[in-house]
């Protein structure tokens, strides 16, 4: 379900059920400078090897669909592409399956949120602090290392230059055993455990989520004794 607040941080989505097909590879990736032009009709890094007409051909047919395509990458550590699609909602169902999701009220928490990119880390505090956890951002590892503090919740990116979250979650953990941890990525989970990022049955949330989803996961997390 894509929310009125993705819809805004996307402009070429539209809110509403969605269908989501994720694709990831574990190949050497891509600079910020050739995901801009991906979709590129002609563009190709591959030289004559390449026509440049793949990408841009995938990202027409999900546009006639009425879909966006999101892209995440960081070189030497792979892709994942993600092709949300509008659910069909022409073939009536007699489930009319669960309803929607209720937030469950939880305590307040002292949440810590490491994320390197400005945008998800902004949407990510202003969405705690209205649900009235006290909240600290850190750009960076090494800040939230630097903080000292004890938290009941760390949200941490993944992939982060430096020190990754996995080995931010476990340093943490040595201080406070009782942290509870929510890890968060542009891969898709099946992508970050192949890789080696993490282990089977973590906490994990992929980028980027719906507002609604996001705050669920923490309800549950919380809820947790």
């Amino acid at each position: 379900m894509l929310d009125d607040e993705y819809v805004r941080r996307h402009a070429d989505s539209m809110p509403g059920e969605h269908v989501m097909l994720a694709v990831s590879d574990n190949g050497q990736g891509m600079t910020p400078e050739v995901l801009q032009r991906i979709f590129e009709p002609f563009f190709s890094t591959k030289g004559d090897r390449g026509t440049g007409l793949g990408l841009a051909t995938v990202y027409g047919i999900v546009r006639q669909s009425g879909g966006h395509l999101q892209v995440y990458s960081e070189p030497g550590r792979g892709t994942s592409f993600k092709v949300y699609i509008p659910r069909d909602q022409r073939s009536p169902s007699e489930d009319p399956g669960p309803g929607p999701p209720v937030l469950r009220s939880t305590a307040k928490a002292t949440i810590v949120v490491v994320e390197d990119c400005e945008g998800v880390r902004e949407l990510v505090r202003r969405f705690l602090e209205k649900r009235g956890h006290r909240v600290f951002t850190c750009a960076a590892p090494a800040e939230a290392i630097a903080l000292n503090r004890n938290f009941d919740l760390l949200i941490t990116d993944v992939v982060m230059p430096g020190m990754g979250g996995r080995e931010l979650a476990d340093l943490l953990r040595k201080r406070h055993p009782a942290l509870r941890v929510l890890f968060m990525s542009g891969y898709t989970a099946n992508a970050i455990v192949h890789h080696g990022e993490l282990d089977v049955g973590l906490d994990f949330i992929a980028k980027p989520f719906a507002i609604d989803a996001f705050g669920l996961k923490i309800d549950e997390i919380l809820s947790r004794r």
